[in-house]
């Protein structure tokens, strides 16, 4: 078993006791004086969840009990300060985030079946929190996770490296990060499916030292790719070349290679893989300011795998959705930091053999996403 994977949960049950991962032991520091604004432009051309796209509206699923399910929730970006709004004017609601997130974890816990484990898709803290208080805001967060049974897995945004350290990071999420910092892992839930979780700022400007190797290449990134002189504005550029902003990131060749030895291994053992990142993936599911850098090449070795059925991202606080050519769904989840006072963003996804069924809860729309292709080699009928 590599460093980046967590064991496999032989039975999906919603205690999760036999998930375990260690921390990370990165080295990555956070760079110091970026103001964690940069956000401000996210979101602000969201693309609408296309429920009509997304397949028929979920069904009871006609007597048939899922594989398992888990709960989803993204960008809760807790800080305790008064509510404000983006750059572009859309409210934001940095207190109540985490009473949406208790809303979620209550609704959980009476779900029946109850969750294997939860997801929480990045953005734990928002960047307007005082510095010296980011690590209480993170532990409210995680507080609420904690009072489930079961294992939550996170992965990092632009806030959550605003900030803390990478490595504290690592740790507080208890993500697998690698020896030098990076924080992409996958699990296993079940025998027939395997998560893939990137780390969307491996190359960045956020998050690792000034000296840093991968910070000289994100700068070189867009000094090439964005004029502007305020390096998270993506005014004047256009289409997708907006994603060009130090807000976003990509992924390492090095995380790349891994990706693709870990989806060759899920396609020999005949496993569905869902793949999730802060940053959505594909152009057609989002604004294009919200893009993983290099998400083409991502998507080419996705597209070359006809195990991946799902792409699973935040960021982008409206959500939105998209089904490409290759049959992979694309689902961008709605934000908890923009549920008005007393509403809420947050879902259960049911997991059947042939399809992802989301049961959204308030401004999370809920989806039915059926797969395109049979197992390459389907495995016994008694798992």
């Amino acid at each position: 078993m590599s460093q980046n994977e967590v064991p496999l949960l032989e039975e999906a049950s919603p205690s999760c006791t036999v998930l375990a991962a260690s921390s990370g032991n990165g080295a990555g520091v956070a760079m110091q004086g970026l103001v964690g604004r940069a956000s401000e432009f996210e979101g602000e051309e969201a693309v609408e969840a296309d429920r009509s796209t997304s397949g028929q509206s979920p069904q009871p699923g006609q007597g048939q009990a899922p594989l398992f399910r888990f709960g989803v929730i993204t960008d809760v970006q807790h800080a305790d300060i008064p509510d404000g709004a983006s750059y572009g004017g859309t409210p934001r609601y940095y207190r109540h985030s985490l009473q949406v997130l208790r809303r979620a974890v209550d609704s959980w816990l009476q779900s029946e079946p109850p969750p294997a484990f939860a997801v929480h898709f990045g953005d734990i803290v928002d960047g307007y929190c005082p510095r010296e208080q980011s690590e209480v805001a993170v532990q409210a967060v995680l507080a609420q996770f904690e009072r489930l049974p079961c294992r939550t897995f996170h992965m990092l945004g632009n806030h959550c490296l605003y900030n803390l350290p990478r490595a504290r990071l690592n740790q507080l999420l208890d993500i697998p990060g690698d020896a030098d910092g990076c924080s992409y892992y996958s699990f296993q839930p079940h025998p027939r499916f395997r998560f893939i979780v990137l780390d969307g700022y491996d190359v960045s400007m956020l998050g690792w030292p000034p000296e840093h190797p991968k910070t000289a290449l994100a700068t070189a990134i867009l000094a090439t790719h964005n004029p502007n002189e305020n390096k998270n504005s993506p005014e004047t550029l256009e289409g997708p070349s907006r994603r060009f902003v130090m807000f976003g990131g990509g992924i390492s060749d090095a995380q790349l290679a891994w990706l693709e030895a870990e989806l060759d291994g899920a396609q020999a053992a005949g496993q569905r893989c869902i793949v999730c990142c802060h940053l959505p993936l594909e152009p057609a599911s989002t604004a294009p300011a919200c893009l993983l850098w290099n998400y083409d090449r991502v998507l080419a070795v996705l597209r070359a795998h006809s195990c991946v059925v799902a792409t699973l991202a935040g960021h982008a606080h409206r959500g939105g959705y998209a089904r490409d050519g290759a049959g992979i769904h694309h689902r961008v989840l709605e934000a908890a930091l923009e549920c008005p006072h007393g509403s809420d963003a947050y879902g259960c996804v049911d997991v059947y053999a042939d399809r992802l069924v989301l049961h959204g809860t308030g401004l999370m729309a809920d989806a039915e996403m059926a797969f395109s292709t049979a197992l390459s080699q389907p495995l016994s009928s008694s798992l």
